[in-house]
């Protein structure tokens, strides 16, 4: 397959463009158009070649169509690729008013400056930036970090693949009569079972689930050991636990975070997430999480990933005993981080496909294979939002389905603003799903008014389930407070027979001394990235004061 396409569309800058875009040559296929219907002839003719337009750059003034009229007719032949208004700077203040309005309805990713000179970097992160997240989203990738060898697609090889892009691995599958195979199951040894797995550089292994692949990364629970007691164990490695973590390790305390699938949580299944600080062009889920890793990782924090936390005891001396299926941890303090799952639909037909068709979540890599579909995705908050747009890079149409009368209460206005703009997407308000099935992956869904009670059949080969959430954490103390749904008291929530010498807990601290509680899983929390990352850092000055109580 060729190289995939920067295509750069001027009347008057069009060769200045492409010097600029020179340092990129070696990886993409530079390509030039002078006018909205030249870019739309040079993409055909990529793609009649067997390649894809990985980024649009275009300038502010085309002189056949309004610049955003272009980058919509561009959409809808190669709806994944990314969209950059690059402005002369004559024109980038006199048409930022009319033209920055577009991002927030999902137009194009980003409004830059022409560069005005060499080495321009700041222009330069914007376009590697936005080229990273199509890589990593829709490109099959160059180098794998995770092969995968097996016959058929089944719902085991799509969640080892889920999970390894959730963690930042690069995935391929490969038949097993392929050369890469071959080689493969020669290396294996024997007649391999499926799907077998070759996982950066280890031997070669069958899985018999995620967590097979979790031990090959990262070893058995019982090989990790946590040498005596630590400062802070933080159980969950979504946006709260891994603020925590940083925060944690940063301020010197000993802090380990054990998760039992892929760190992220459920924000880092999110295809892009738009109003989270500081990430002006969006952040994938994904790189958040692996950013945030990093970051724990310079300052000392130890992860563990594959445990299960199934216990947690206070020993006599106040410390906490985590334990999980093939070892303990000792900590003084404990941040419990666990999140959410989401809740599940209960119709037995449609559970029976969930990995051929449905999926609970985002599923960003199912979303690939989503290509030419109807699809549906059933949730009215943001993460619904961000898979709905998503899918509709690949499916032929998606709709969003609710129980309300309309998202308004639900979704972010963003997120809304750039569902009603595209054309894939449609919102049908006041309908259930109830009852689905096919011939061994999902066909059909029967869909119910709630107004009317009356049932139609429609055609579907995907349906995304984000229904709400349901706690983690049964495997916490009856002596840890929770509400009528299980999720976990802190603070002035927590029942006044609880409190000491008539004050409530600290604002994040649970009925048990030293162990808090931080982001979904909290009572009463907001169910946001930003919302649980703050509650993470702010837990930070609690431990502190837990520990080392004034004299």
């Amino acid at each position: 397959m060729s190289d995939p396409a920067i295509l750069l569309v001027s009347a008057e800058h069009a060769a200045f463009l492409a010097d600029e875009f020179g340092r990129y040559a070696r990886d993409y296929d530079l390509r030039t158009a002078g006018s909205c219907a030249e870019a739309l002839a040079v993409t055909e003719e990529i793609r009649a070649a067997g390649g894809t337009v990985a980024l649009f750059v275009a300038d502010t003034e085309l002189p056949d169509a309004e610049v955003l009229a272009a980058f919509g007719a561009w959409r809808a032949v190669v709806p994944t690729a990314r969209r950059i208004i690059a402005a002369h700077y004559e024109h980038f203040l006199p048409r930022a008013p009319s033209l920055r309005p577009g991002m927030a309805k999902g137009k194009y990713d980003a409004y830059l400056l022409m560069p005005r000179g060499v080495r321009d970097e700041e222009f330069h992160s914007a376009v590697t930036e936005l080229l990273s997240d199509w890589g990593s989203t829709v490109a099959a990738p160059e180098v794998e970090s995770v092969r995968i060898i097996t016959p058929t697609a089944d719902p085991l090889t799509l969640a080892i693949r889920d999970y390894a892009d959730r963690m930042g691995m690069p995935t391929r599958v490969y038949s097993p009569d392929s050369e890469v195979g071959r080689a493969v199951i020669e290396e294996w040894g024997t007649e391999p079972t499926f799907p077998l797995i070759a996982a950066l550089s280890r031997p070669p292994f069958v899985a018999t689930s995620v967590r097979d692949l979790a031990i090959s990364m990262y070893g058995m629970p019982g090989d990790l050991k946590v040498e005596g007691v630590v400062d802070l164990a933080i159980v969950g490695g979504g946006p709260a636990g891994l603020a925590a973590a940083v925060y944690g390790a940063s301020e010197g305390l000993t802090t380990v975070v054990i998760e039992a699938e892929a760190i992220g949580g459920q924000a880092g299944t999110s295809s892009m997430i738009r109003n989270y600080l500081g990430f002006p062009r969006g952040v994938s889920g994904m790189r958040l999480a692996q950013r945030a890793r990093n970051q724990a990782l310079r300052f000392g924090t130890q992860f563990y990933t594959g445990w299960d936390v199934t216990a947690l005891e206070t020993q006599p001396d106040g410390t906490h005993l985590l334990g999980t299926g093939g070892g303990d941890v000792e900590a003084r303090s404990v941040v419990v981080a666990t999140g959410v799952a989401y809740r599940k639909l209960g119709i037995a037909p449609i559970e029976d496909l969930v990995g051929l068709g449905v999926f609970y979540g985002s599923a960003m890599t199912a979303a690939r294979e989503m290509e030419g579909a109807d699809v549906v995705v059933v949730g009215g908050g943001n993460s619904a939002g961000q898979a709905a747009i998503h899918l509709a890079r690949f499916a032929d149409s998606v709709t969003i389905m609710v129980r309300r009368d309309s998202l308004a209460a639900t979704m972010s206005d963003y997120l809304i603003n750039e569902i009603d703009y595209n054309p894939r997407i449609t919102v049908q308000p006041c309908a259930e799903i109830a009852d689905g099935g096919g011939d061994g992956r999902l066909e059909w869904l029967d869909v119910r008014d709630t107004t009317t009670g009356a049932v139609t059949r429609r055609e579907a080969r995907g349906l995304f389930l984000l229904l709400g959430a349901e706690p983690h954490c049964d495997w916490l103390p009856d002596s840890v407070a929770r509400d009528r749904r299980g999720f976990v008291l802190t603070g002035r929530d927590v029942p006044s027979a609880h409190w000491d010498s008539g004050l409530p807990p600290e604002n994040l601290a649970t009925t048990l001394p030293g162990v808090f509680a931080v982001g979904d899983i909290r009572a009463g929390s907001m169910k946001r990235v930003a919302a649980a990352t703050g509650e993470g850092s702010s837990v930070v000055p609690l431990v502190h004061a837990y520990l080392a109580p004034e004299g």
